[in-house]
């Protein structure tokens, strides 16, 4: 197990990654729907979200190796008004880490989030930020595991397609690199 992780090699997305993008997040709300957790719906989020994404942001995509199959994937924003409101630019914001649970080996989420908040360090920010729905205590748990602190509530945050709903808000302070 420790040995695969050790493989996993991590490079930006671009343009033609977008269909893989797609399938990840589909194939990850799938996997919550058929344990009860009710956060993602497939065919949610298409093509324009994540061409959106690689405009205005960072998206990372995890293989295991260099030309090996996708593990997962992660948006990295550098600021999330619909949720933490205005702030300075101190901080770098994680969302949407999908894994494809075929592919990937145990341990690859903690994996990319160590390596999104390796990308925000190596910026000067000096924290790493995330939201996860205020209903699933165990997406929270799992990010409080990983050394992320719960730092308030947005009852209201804007989600995609005009979505309104309740999340908890997390961080976690980084060392400079």
């Amino acid at each position: 197990m420790t040995d695969t992780l050790s493989m996993l090699s991590f490079r930006r997305a671009d343009e033609r990654d977008v269909a893989e993008l797609v399938r990840l997040r589909d194939t990850a709300a799938r996997w919550q729907l058929e344990r009860g957790i009710d956060q993602w719906r497939p065919g949610e989020l298409g093509a324009d979200h994540f061409r959106a994404r690689l405009r205005e942001g960072e998206v990372w995509i995890a293989t295991l190796g260099p030309d090996g199959p996708v593990a997962g994937a992660w948006e990295l924003w550098w600021e999330d008004p619909g949720a933490w409101g205005e702030q300075p630019p101190d901080a770098g914001y994680i969302h949407r880490l999908m894994i494809d649970r075929r592919a990937a080996p145990p341990g690859v989420g903690r994996r990319m989030l160590a390596e999104a908040e390796h990308r925000i360090a190596a910026t000067g920010r000096a924290v790493a930020r995330l939201d996860c729905l205020s209903t699933n205590p165990r997406l929270r748990q799992y990010y409080q595991d990983a050394g992320y602190a719960v730092v308030g509530e947005q009852p209201g945050k804007n989600g995609d397609g005009g979505k309104r709903y309740a999340v908890t808000l997390l961080e976690k302070r980084l060392e400079s690199r």
